[in-house]
């Protein structure tokens, strides 16, 4: 996950190439063609709708382009930001980057699976059995 400053993030020209989307958009509803980034905003951090979007574009509607989180972004988040979806974040001006990767680093695995690795944990180290074949 890519960690941003307030400062070193500048929002796109609006273009087909960008989109940002405001908390009550359905990503349903939208045209996607030729989207590469789409910025989600957390108005404050108690409003976790952005996480919703996220998740539907990643995993329902097979978005690859970049998903960004601006707004009032806190560490504390990060985790589940990663777990959702999210490419990129930009931090809340009074928080650590140097913290904020840390807390990225701390887990490297999850047990479940998530918008990013759909399949649980022990389902990527174990070999899928192939019906028919020799055991």
């Amino acid at each position: 996950m890519k960690l941003l400053n307030t400062s070193a993030h500048t929002a796109a020209a609006p273009d087909a190439a960008f989109m940002a989307l405001s908390n009550d958009a359905d990503p349903r509803a939208l045209n996607l063609q030729g989207v590469h980034r789409i910025d989600l905003h957390f108005p404050k951090f108690t409003d976790g709708r952005a996480f919703s979007q996220a998740f539907l574009l990643r995993r329902r509607l097979g978005f690859k382009g970049e998903i960004r989180a601006t707004g009032d972004v806190l560490i504390d988040q990060l985790l589940q930001m990663k777990r959702s979806g999210f490419d990129t974040v930009v931090l809340r001006s009074d928080q650590d980057a140097a913290q904020a990767q840390r807390q990225l680093d701390r887990y490297t695995a999850f047990y479940q699976g998530d918008a990013v690795t759909p399949y649980p944990l022990f389902a990527s180290r174990t070999k899928p059995i192939r019906s028919g074949a020799a055991t």
